[in-house]
């Protein structure tokens, strides 16, 4: 899709080059998985962008899923991270910063279950915000002891938790760095990232605020990184780089949330063909087989080449 036909090809190209005593290393070309729980069905993909797939070069993006604890007790995590771009350890700062944010959660997920549940948004934004900071911090930390530069050695995060209950239906994403957040209802596209506006001078309140909650029910906040005092046991967390994102969202039957890396999310927003071709696919009655959903995820449109990494919610 776009003005003409993508620059690079649209299968891999070159493999990234390996080192035969750290195997471990390697990113695969592709990630793909899905999941149903209560009255969600999940599908997530990663694929290495076309300019990658071009030069041998591993994909930047990193994907986990995973599910913590049983029945309808249990939480259910998409995390994403997207490393520093034109950087050697991209793929290494995006793969620790998923496998940090998932022991996090993963140890407190009883508590944030709880949480979704029983709706205390407040505690899950600030509960979540300092989970987010303490895995970024020990993303800087690895890198100070690789004697990287933090600023290279670094990785936005984004994450979504979903509840297993089939009577939950409120959807939690909380992150740091850019993406998107989008929701397809009736036919239609929603763009529901949470925005962060510029605040200048002396603050006035109410002035340029956004609504604590859209008419759908929706409620939506954010912070800006101001660091807590130090807590007597352990030392403050340093704040993340970039403000730091959080929204509830509560599902409809028929609704699709997306969340996705800016690898989706700009050509989302750049090339409306592609909104429609995706509104067009996603909102039939079932959703779509993982082959599919990794078939949707991979349609090109000029001038975007880099990884795709997303979540896609379908509510039954």
């Amino acid at each position: 899709m776009g003005s003409g036909p993508p620059t690079y090809d649209a299968e891999p190209i070159a493999l990234p080059a390996a080192d035969p005593d750290d195997l471990d290393d390697l990113v695969a070309d592709t990630v793909l998985d899905g999941a149903r729980y209560g009255a969600c069905t999940l599908r997530a993909v990663s694929v290495r962008g076309d300019s990658a797939r071009y030069r041998g070069e591993p994909r930047r993006d990193s994907l986990l899923t995973a599910r913590f604890g049983t029945g309808e007790h249990a939480l259910l995590l998409v995390a994403m991270a997207t490393g520093a771009r034109a950087t050697p350890g991209a793929h290494r700062a995006a793969a620790e910063a998923c496998h940090w944010i998932g022991r996090a959660v993963g140890r407190s997920h009883a508590r944030l279950v709880a949480d979704i549940r029983d709706g205390r948004r407040g505690d899950l934004k600030s509960g979540l915000h300092r989970l987010t900071d303490r895995s970024l911090g020990k993303l800087r930390a690895s890198a100070a002891e690789q004697g990287v530069d933090p600023e290279e050695y670094a990785a936005g995060l984004r994450c979504l938790l979903l509840s297993a209950d089939p009577e939950c239906r409120t959807r939690v994403f909380f992150g740091v760095g850019p993406g998107g957040l989008f929701r397809l209802r009736d036919g239609e596209w929603q763009d529901i990232e949470p925005q962060i506006a510029e605040i200048k001078g002396e603050p006035v309140m109410g002035f340029g605020s956004p609504p604590s909650e859209t008419p759908e029910g929706d409620r939506f906040t954010m912070d800006l990184g101001i660091p807590t005092p130090p807590s007597p046991y352990e030392p403050a967390p340093e704040p993340p780089r970039e403000p730091f994102r959080f929204r509830t969202s509560i599902a409809r039957p028929g609704d699709t949330l997306l969340l996705c890396s800016g690898g989706l999310a700009d050509p989302l927003r750049g090339e409306p063909e592609l909104g429609d071709y995706l509104a067009e696919r996603w909102s039939r009655p079932d959703p779509p087989g993982l082959a599919a959903f990794l078939a949707d995820s991979q349609v090109r449109v000029k001038g975007y080449a880099d990884d795709r990494t997303a979540a896609a919610v379908w509510e039954a």
